[in-house]
């Protein structure tokens, strides 16, 4: 188990640190590991695959994952990574956060009635029921002072002051694991590389508080090639939800990065097999025009992540920019992505009357549309009998006839101007 594991993972670049004893624990047994999930938000976003999928290559190498929502440690606030502390959240949002990342997991991970099923757990389950006065005698005396402000968690706040309630953190997440580890034989905690500390603050304690052994390995902070933070867009995060970020935005996003960057993340938020990546990688270096790696990245993320017929609606979106399209391709797209897609070209509103009163296509796109395709009819008739307008991506044959087209949902029209120039119409 522990050979095809850990050689997966490396290869793929995902070991940063790994406890010695880590190798052995997986060869020897089906071992029980965890990835903490923090609820401070409904969704999670693509930075959280990163542990995702160290979960679902757990499971695939035959061990058990668990992934635990952080009811207990929300309420505290991780500091690792962080500069400032964090607003804390009620009950009420922390429990809509957790039900939502639940569904969300359930996506990537095997939850049946197998030996290795996945299970989620919510820390909140154990810690409601321990007071403060026996967590510091039965816990807090196990790891001392000094051990606490070694980790760079810590030692990185000091200057600019930590709360007490941040100081704890490591603590409370390392009794998390000693919970795990006696509850549900749990030998190995796993994480991003800002969680090292936290996480061998629980090995530390399941060794202190119950003389056992368990195992910690961490991945590397996904980082772009250019220095700019992964996982960011110009609208934020980039999330699974697809409220948040639609489908489309989130194929885009992956089918947008740099070639060195698609090299990268193909082997980390994919499955795809070795031999294959590196055939994709010897076809792209051939012609990297054609943007294979990005492609096949953003179709399987994409595709696991929300699914098939969200892919195929945003290939369709994609091609929708670069004129391989069609009428019924434009018509097949819901209104929110319909909105992504042409987020940023110009939009003018006009009233229903207006458009169904107008006498021909010159009158329509310039004086019915304020000016804003057209300036004038002169300029629109002379654009017209050049053949190069077209509204829902059909050519408007005769400029002089009346506008007969079917609104998109009932409500929009896209107008395009030469090859490149978008308009939607918005009819009210």
């Amino acid at each position: 188990m522990s050979n095809s594991l850990i050689e997966e993972l490396q290869w793929r670049g995902m070991i940063h640190d790994m406890m010695p004893g880590t190798d052995e624990q997986l060869n020897k047994e089906m071992t029980t590991g965890y990835v903490g999930f923090d609820p401070t938000a409904d969704s999670l976003h693509i930075g959280n695959l990163v542990p995702v999928m160290l979960l679902v290559h757990l499971q695939r190498a035959g061990h058990k994952p668990v992934a635990l929502v952080g009811g207990a440690t929300g309420l505290v606030g991780d500091p690792s990574g962080k500069s400032a502390e964090r607003p804390l959240l009620d009950i009420e949002a922390l429990n809509h956060n957790l039900n939502s990342q639940k569904k969300q997991l359930q996506k990537f991970l095997r939850f049946d009635d197998s030996e290795n099923s996945a299970q989620i757990v919510n820390n909140y389950d154990w810690f409601k029921d321990i007071g403060f006065l026996e967590f510091i005698r039965d816990t807090g005396k196990h790891i001392t002072v000094n051990y606490m402000m070694s980790k760079d968690s810590v030692k990185n706040r000091l200057e600019g002051g930590m709360s007490f309630t941040e100081f704890t953190y490591q603590l409370v997440q390392g009794y998390d694991f000693y919970h795990l580890y006696q509850n549900l034989d749990c030998k190995l905690q796993m994480g991003g590389s800002d969680q090292w500390g936290n996480i061998v603050t629980g090995t530390e304690l399941i060794r202190r508080k119950a003389q056992g052994e368990a195992f910690a390995m961490t991945a590397p902070l996904v980082k772009k090639a250019d220095g700019t933070k992964f996982g960011k867009s110009e609208g934020g995060n980039v999330w699974l939800d697809p409220e948040r970020t639609s489908p489309y935005k989130f194929y885009q996003y992956w089918l947008n990065t740099s070639d060195e960057d698609a090299a990268n993340f193909i082997k980390v938020f994919t499955l795809l097999p070795k031999e294959e990546i590196e055939a994709l990688e010897k076809e792209h270096a051939e012609a990297p025009h054609m943007r294979i790696l990005q492609k096949a990245l953003a179709e399987d993320v994409t595709r696991r992540v929300h699914s098939e017929e969200d892919l195929q609606t945003a290939i369709k979106a994609s091609n929708i920019l670069f004129g391989k399209s069609t009428t019924e391709d434009l018509a097949s797209l819901n209104e929110s992505t319909l909105l992504s897609v042409f987020e940023g070209v110009p939009q003018v509103e006009v009233a229903k009357a207006e458009v169904d009163a107008a006498e021909n296509y010159i009158d329509l796109l310039s004086e019915v549309t304020q000016g804003i395709i057209f300036k004038s009819k002169g300029e629109a008739r002379r654009m017209l009998q050049g053949g190069g307008v077209s509204i829902n991506k059909n050519k408007i044959e005769d400029m002089n006839a009346k506008p007969e087209f079917n609104l998109l949902q009932n409500k929009y029209f896209l107008v395009q101007k030469g090859k490149k120039n978008y308009y939607l119409v918005v009819v009210e």
